[in-house]
Order: C-alpha cells, then structure tokens, then sequence
C-alpha cells in the first residue's frame, strides 16, 4: 500500500495477497514484466488475478502476489514493482524515474 495506486488487503495467514494495481490490464501488465521490462537487471512475475474469478469483469486490475521469499527479496521485488508502474504504457500512475536507476523497456 505504500506504492502510488496500489492497494492490498493486510492478509490473515495467508502466503499470498491480491492488490489492486493503477493499470488498465494487470494480464497485459504481467506479460509486459516478463517480455519489456527489467529494473537493475530484474523484473517480478506475478499471477494475473482475473483467472482466480468466475466473472470475465473481476480482477482486471488486480495481481496475486506470494510472499514465499525472504523479506530482503520481496523489498527488492517491490521496489522492482514500483519502477515497473511508473513506466508502463497502461499505467494509470506515470512518473519520471531518475537516470540513475536502470530501465530497459
């Protein structure tokens, strides 16, 4: 919840999280990760939310996120996540990023 446009429900046990994420598309946003985008030489896969429903209209927006990694590693994936919707064509959240940080899109 700390990143811009991004809102995550506390979980209560479980090992994973659905968020809502500031883009049109969060299928096209997750494929985007994967094939355009890398962040210091990262990206972050994550689960598009939509197969997760039954109605065709739900989670169009949303990611599922497993926290199965050590807490070092999920800062560094969501600093990665962070970047990654500050230049995403479909992103609802545009900003600069700094030319020090390493974007390859």
């Amino acid at each position: 919840n700390r990143i811009e446009g991004v809102y995550s429900p506390i979980p209560m046990g479980a090992f994973y999280t659905v968020a809502r994420l500031p883009v049109d598309n969060a299928d096209d946003f997750c494929a985007w990760l994967l094939s355009d985008f890398e962040y210091e030489n990262q990206t972050v896969f994550m689960a598009p939310a939509s197969g997760f429903y039954t109605a065709s209209d739900k989670g169009v927006d949303e990611v599922r996120i497993a926290y199965v990694l050590k807490k070092e590693d999920l800062a560094v994936c969501l600093k990665i996540l962070d970047a990654a919707l500050k230049v995403y064509p479909g992103s609802k959240v545009r900003k600069e990023i700094s030319v020090k940080e390493s974007v390859r899109f």
